[in-house]
Order: C-alpha cells, then structure tokens, then sequence
C-alpha cells in the first residue's frame, strides 16, 4: 500500500540503498522540507519497503511544470516486486491532478531499464555524479501516459 509519509521517514532506505550506510543526518536532500515536496512509502506487513521522493523542479522549462524524483530506495530483500513502481504510478496519477507537465529524475544506469519500462525516455548521454555513480537524465511526459 502506497502512503504520503513524512520526510524522515525516507531517509533509512535512502542510507542504506542509495548512500552506502552513511549516517542518517548525510541523507538528507536539500528541499526534503519544502511545501511542494511529498514523499512516498510502500508498506508491506506494517513496514515500509520502498521510498521516493517527488520536488517541484521545471528542469526543462520550455515544457511546463515539472517534478524530480529523487531518492528512490527498495529494500535490498524486497527487489522486483513491484513496490517502486506502485510508488511512481501513484505519484503519476498524483502529480496528473495538479496539471504537472512531466516527471524527470536522474536514474542511475543500472536502473535505466526500470524507468524506461515505465515510459521514462532518456534525455542525456550517460553521465557521473562523484561518489555516487553513473546516471541518464530520464523524463515521462504526464500529459500523454495513462
């Protein structure tokens, strides 16, 4: 079940999946606070398996509003079940209802086929951010998917 949750609860996943265990307080993302941020979890027996996180962001500005997903984590033993993607479909519908142009994240390449299964398109020749690794600029048009 996806669920709204606060800003601190994103932030085990985000250490232990995204920031090689670094402490919790290193976690956290500028604009983690801000009005127009939201932050997803997927529970499953009570537990939150999957996290992401969405920020106002018109990184293409000729194309309206958009949103970044950041952040995004699944449990290490809950993989490919289906829960990040719970996650972006509701988000997606979410986002719909305020007239978001598009969704746009930096995806780490070992992730691109994920994303692009989803009907993310790659926007950028494959990229690194130092101590973190190689992504693709990724966006999903909202406006044409269902």
């Amino acid at each position: 079940m996806v669920k709204f949750i606060l800003p601190e609860e994103v932030l085990p996943l985000r250490s232990l999946m995204l920031r090689n265990g670094k402490p919790l307080a290193e976690c956290v993302f500028e604009g983690d606070s801000s009005y127009d941020t939201f932050h997803l979890g997927y529970y499953a027996d009570d537990e939150i398996k999957s996290v992401a996180t969405f920020m106002r962001n018109d990184f293409f500005p000729d194309e309206g509003e958009g949103y970044q997903l950041r952040g995004m984590a699944t449990h290490p033993d809950e993989g490919g079940k289906g829960f990040g993607a719970a996650l972006i479909s509701f988000a997606i519908e979410y986002l719909k209802e305020y007239n978001t142009a598009y969704l746009w994240c930096n995806a780490r390449s070992s992730a691109a086929g994920f994303y692009k299964k989803l009907g993310f398109v790659n926007m950028s020749p494959e990229f690194d951010i130092p101590g973190i690794g190689f992504h693709y600029e990724m966006k999903l048009n909202l406006n044409h998917n269902i």
